[in-house]
């Protein structure tokens, strides 16, 4: 039954389009059900399931989880606090009400509040209910008014310190060392600092070339007619402030200047004290983020407990091994097990989600794929610029879904998806330039290099990748993991 794996995974995408039922039920029903049938058939030994109660411990422990409910609670603080609204009358404002100020406006929410919201569905949902009514009133078509909120939900995918990557870092890091250890390689394991800093780059190049498609299609529109003369110089000062202290922030983890727990703690200290000394968050809105936070921390670490379950089993099928065995036999050499792998990202973002994605398919997928490319921070970003695609690609993209979902005017499908012609083009640059240009990944610093002690074969790696254990002891350690 070593394909049975498959099975499990096809079971769970036709479950989560047909049910609508939480990800983490699915994943605990699924491989719950697999494994009595995988014990049923001989295929799973009932005592290799004791090994799930201290792989979950392990991981629960690890520090960066600390920085998850903090930074939900950020998003939670956010959505009760009238600041998305603050903030684009007071970018309409500075910019004069210009054709594509609108846009722009739009857009720049996207990179300031999107890192804090968590998931772009989380973003989708917050930008559009917040800003799509205003730009009705700039005299923007409803199209375009969701492929610029569409758009602009997804930022907080690739633009540090998001949740999506401190995730993704996570994963990466255990599936790295894998890699690291089954192929015989001695080198520094990617962490979460590198994802941030490999993100970088590719996300401002991203951003940068979404708002000049928006200058270049505001040319022949006429003058926003937007009003935003209510600004008051007091809010004009708070919004100058928020801007100030959410780019200072999110700047100093991304370099490397706050740990991300720590910056996830001052961003929701922030907000609260603001909040509160405003006097715009009362206290039945502090209890509603609260609920918020808790209900939304709750989901995501079950995700993650399920998930883990999830992988356990599929592995005790065997299935992993069969995995292994497609991205060897992929042709194309280092490019070409890239784009296979690149391939599954992209197709799951149509069914999951990119937490469900890190949870699932990255440690799935990645441990194989590493084996053979060697600059994890590269594919990393890879996998976030791809996701960020999926997202959008009409007419399944998880954003633009969810985004048509809440916005009050439904524009007609073929429309939206010309409105985001010229952003997927775009983002399909960044992907291409990224791709070919692997040193875009890492700021004008090479690639880390991975020492090879001594050739390893394939039917050696593909028995490490079966069992995830060290190499021997005459061979090198890897390196500890730098935090």
């Amino acid at each position: 039954m070593t394909g049975f794996g498959f099975v499990m995974l096809a079971t769970v995408a036709v479950a989560a389009l047909a049910t609508g039922l939480p990800m983490w039920g699915i994943l605990i029903g699924v491989a719950s059900f697999a494994a009595l049938i995988g014990m049923a058939t001989g295929a799973v030994v009932p005592a290799l399931l004791l090994i799930l109660p201290g792989r979950l411990i392990n991981l629960l422990e690890s520090d960066i989880l600390q920085a998850l409910p903090l930074f939900v609670a950020m998003g939670a603080l956010l959505n009760r606090l009238p600041l998305a609204d603050r903030l684009y009358r007071a970018g309409l404002a500075l910019m004069g009400g210009r054709p594509f100020a609108p846009g722009v406006c739009a857009l720049a929410l996207g990179v300031v509040l999107g890192p804090m919201n968590g998931s772009a569905g989380a973003n989708a949902i917050a930008l559009t209910r917040a800003i799509e009514p205003k730009l009705a009133a700039s005299g923007v078509e409803s199209a375009r008014a969701i492929s610029l909120l569409a758009v602009a939900s997804t930022f907080g995918i690739v633009v540090p310190p998001s949740l999506v990557l401190i995730l993704l870092g996570d994963a990466m890091l255990g599936a790295h060392t894998i890699a690291l250890n089954v192929s015989n390689r001695a080198g520094q394991i990617i962490n979460t600092q590198d994802v941030f800093r490999g993100a970088l780059l590719p996300a401002a190049l991203f951003v940068t070339a979404a708002m000049a498609v928006v200058v270049w299609q505001s040319r022949r529109m006429p003058q926003a007619a937007a009003a935003f003369a209510a600004l008051t110089l007091a809010e004009g000062a708070s919004a100058a402030a928020t801007v100030v202290f959410i780019v200072t922030l999110l700047a100093g983890v991304a370099l490397g200047f706050f740990y991300a727990v720590e910056a996830a703690a001052m961003g929701a200290v922030g907000l609260l004290a603001y909040g509160m000394l405003s006097g715009q968050l009362r206290i039945a809105s502090l209890a509603q983020a609260l609920d918020d936070t808790i209900a939304t921390t709750g989901a995501l670490f079950a995700l993650l407990i399920a998930a883990t379950s999830f992988t356990l089993v599929f592995r005790m099928f065997g299935t992993d091994k069969q995995v292994e065995a497609a991205i060897a036999a992929v042709p194309g050499g280092e490019y070409g097990v890239l784009l296979a792998g690149l391939a599954v990202i992209g197709l799951s973002a149509f069914v999951l989600d990119a937490f469900e994605i890190i949870f699932v398919m990255v440690p799935l997928v990645m441990p194989a794929l590493l084996t053979r490319v060697a600059d994890a921070t590269w594919v990393a970003v890879l996998v976030l610029i791809v996701l960020q695609t999926s997202f959008l690609l009409p007419p399944f993209g998880y954003a633009l879904i969810l985004t048509r979902a809440v916005a009050r005017q439904k524009p007609g499908g073929a429309a939206v998806a010309r409105a985001l012609r010229p952003f997927l083009l775009v983002q399909l640059a960044v992907v291409l330039a990224v791709l070919a240009l692997p040193r875009l990944a890492h700021l004008g610093r090479g690639p880390a290099i991975d020492i090879v002690a001594s050739p390893a074969s394939e039917a050696d790696m593909r028995e490490r990748l079966k069992t995830g254990f060290p190499p021997p002891p005459d061979e090198p350690d890897v390196a500890a993991p730098k935090f």
